[in-house]
Parts: structure tokens; C-alpha cells; sequence
């Protein structure tokens, strides 16, 4: 990569399944805003998964880990599939992608839920439920439990087997991520929902009364409300235009989000962002990638939905690049591209033309060479 100080270093890693596929649309689109809008940032390609395992032993390399730990972003394609069935579960778990969340302190997961108008007629949700929805899920993604401890399987004295996992948060692993949410609002609707199960879990207790705590000590002025989990999923297929930005724990945040995902169309759809702490140059480490799997049953057909790691790209540009009209650029062009129809097969309506993934990530680029001439004219 280059050494020059300006420069941001974006490490492009595609991983499995269909991850190689929508990345290397997101790459082009990367490339697109180096060359047409002086974007100052340098590009490393990296492999993860299965293929360098059967050539290094490892999942994640000694290469790749060289390009992850120097990059200050990370554009990460998708991990996972019956095809980890011929990795040892000891190497799978030394590259995991948990590990890495660790690994960088990428606490704070932003996923944005944005309904398009022109998915209306494929979208599961009615189009009057979807009107207007614009909101962000944010996840704790450090802690809680995937990460607790102690956890294992064993085997009780009477032949049973018991599975076991512990869930737990601290008052400051609570507080920063609040604290990004209340941060964020701040710049939207000022709106607030903390959801958690306080009815029910001790942990939950505790993270309600600290989040409460923090709104009175700081962030008074931002309007904050509570659901419980179960509520909130159904309040998100309900209504989901109540909400501005969600905060949650970490397993709540990765079954909600998908839950989302119907006010948004497809899965295939949505973007997210996993933020670490800001550094004393005010840089923070991040890992920008769609919210979809591997889905190993369709890779290698060319008909996945890169979508959702190109609007990656647009929260990368905004929160690594701090370029928000460029953005905000990319993210008009997509709209811009689904507006002429542009669609892959899970976000098709009946009828409709399906086209491959290459053939959406032209659509995108034609549509920023049209946004961007638009802007210029």
C-alpha cells in the first residue's frame, strides 16, 4: 500500500462463497470514485476462507492479516457455508470473523434499514408500511453472548448433554455503544430506541438503567424510548417509520437487523458498518460489509445482489473517507438504478427482467456517471 500520509488504505477482502462476487462490484465502484472523483485512497486485495486454507493452512493468512492490521478500512465480502466443513473447526475458529471483531475493538455495528419506492411491488412488507422508513440498527458487537464466558458443551453425570452460554455487559461496554447512538441521532431525527428484555434478563436490567443514565448525564436533548425484543420485531414489520435509530445487544441486534431486512426489500440489500474506538489521530478502525451470508447455494451462478456491499461503500465513503456528498452521490445512483428497473433475482417483482450480479454493478456505474454529469451540468 502506499505510505503516503493522505492516503486511506482500504483492504478488499472477499472471502467465500458469493463474497468474491459482490466485492469485486464494490471494488469497481471504489475505483470509480478514485478515478472520476479524486478519492485519495490505495486498494489491497487479500483472500480469506477456504482457498487460502488449502494453500497456507490457515483461513486467514499471514498476508491478510498484514493487509487488515495496516488498512484503516476493511471492505469484507461474506465468511461461512458448507464448504467450512473442510476446515478444521480449531483453524475456522483462529480467522473467525468474531475474532477479528475482537481482534479491532469494532464495537459499534451500524446496519441502515431504508425502504426504495421502486421495490415496492417485490418488497414482502405493504408499500404503505414501507412509506417513508429511514432508520439505523445499531449493534453491540463486542460482547454479550458471543462472547461471554464460560461457555462449552458437556456431558452431565446422568449421559445428558448440556450446551451452555453466558451473557453478560458492563457499564462501560454499554455506554460507548449508547453513547454512538445518541451521537448519531443527534445528526437525524434525535430519536432513541434502546431495545433489550429488562422484563425477563439481569443483563438487560443492567443495560437499561445505564443507558437511562447516560441520557440523563449527556444526551437530555435527544428523545429516547424502550421496547422489549419480542416487541420490537414486531413493531418493525408493523411500523418500522416510528423508529430513527435502534440500539441493542449483540444477539438481539443480529436477529432484529435481519428482521429488517423485510422493510428494506431483500437481505441482499443492506449494508453495514462495524466502527472500533477513535484513535488519538481521531482515526477509528472499520469493517465495512453487507449484512447477507456466504449463501454457498447460489455462489459461482453470477446472480447474487451486490447491493448491499456497494451501499457498504457509500458508509465507508461517509464514515472512513468523510466524503458524505460523495455519499450521498452513490447512494442516489443506486436508487437511480433500481428507478430503471435494474434488478437480480431477489428483488425481482413477477414479470420482471433478472439480471447477473456484473450486469447490476454496471447499472450502479452507469448511474453514477449519470447522477455525477447531472451534478456538473
Amino acid at each position: 500500500m502506499s505510505t503516503q500520509s493522505n492516503m486511506i488504505k482500504v483492504a478488499v477482502v472477499g472471502g467465500e462463497g458469493i463474497g468474491p462476487e459482490v466485492t469485486a462490484q464494490s471494488r469497481r465502484v471504489l475505483e470509480w470514485f478514485a478515478a472520476n472523483r479524486g478519492v485519495p485512497m490505495t486498494l489491497r486485495d487479500a483472500e480469506y476462507g477456504l482457498i487460502p486454507y488449502l494453500k497456507t493452512g490457515k483461513v486467514l493468512p499471514e498476508d491478510t492479516a498484514d493487509a487488515m492490521d495496516e488498512a484503516d478500512a476493511i471492505l469484507w465480502g461474506a465468511t461461512g457455508g458448507p464448504e467450512t466443513t473442510e476446515v478444521p473447526a480449531a483453524a475456522r475458529k483462529a480467522g473467525s470473523l468474531l475474532g477479528l471483531r475482537s481482534k479491532y475493538d469494532l464495537y459499534a455495528n451500524l446496519r441502515p434499514i431504508v425502504a426504495s419506492p421502486s421495490l415496492s411491488a417485490s418488497a414482502p412488507l405493504k408499500a404503505e408500511v414501507l412509506d417513508g422508513v429511514d432508520f439505523v440498527i445499531i449493534r453491540e458487537l463486542t460482547s454479550g453472548i458471543y462472547f461471554g464466558e464460560p461457555r462449552g458443551i458437556e456431558t452431565l453425570p446422568d449421559g445428558q448433554r448440556r450446551g451452555f452460554n453466558t451473557e453478560q455487559y458492563t457499564t462501560n461496554q454499554i455506554r460507548r455503544v449508547a453513547r454512538s447512538a445518541f451521537e448519531l441521532a443527534r445528526t437525524r431525527r434525535n430519536k432513541v430506541c434502546s431495545v433489550d428484555k429488562a422484563n425477563v434478563l439481569e443483563t438487560s436490567v443492567v443495560w437499561r438503567e445505564e443507558v437511562i443514565a447516560l441520557h440523563k448525564e449527556e444526551f437530555s436533548d435527544v428523545e429516547l424510548t424502550h421496547l422489549y425484543v419480542d416487541n420490537a420485531a414486531m413493531q418493525i414489520v408493523r411500523e418500522p417509520r416510528q423508529f430513527d435509530v435502534m440500539v441493542t445487544g449483540n444477539i438481539f441486534g443480529d436477529i432484529l437487523s435481519d428482521c429488517a431486512a423485510m422493510a428494506s426489500g431483500s437481505l441482499g440489500m443492506l449494508p453495514s458498518a462495524s466502527l472500533g474506538p477513535v484513535d488519538r489521530y481521531g482515526r477509528r478502525k472499520a469493517l465495512y460489509e453487507p449484512v447477507h451470508g456466504s449463501a454457498p447455494d447460489i455462489a459461482g451462478k453470477g446472480i447474487a445482489n451486490p447491493l448491499g456491499s456497494i451501499l457498504s461503500v457509500a458508509m465507508l465513503l461517509r464514515l472512513t473517507l468523510n466524503r458524505p456528498e460523495d455519499a450521498d452521490l452513490l447512494e442516489k445512483a443506486v436508487q437511480t438504478a433500481l428507478a430503471s428497473g435494474a434488478r437480480t433475482a431477489d428483488i425481482a417483482e413477477a414479470g420482471a427482467k433478472r439480471i447477473s450480479t456484473v450486469e447490476m454493478g454496471d447499472a450502479v456505474l452507469r448511474a453514477l456517471d449519470k447522477v455525477a454529469a447531472k451534478e456538473h451540468a
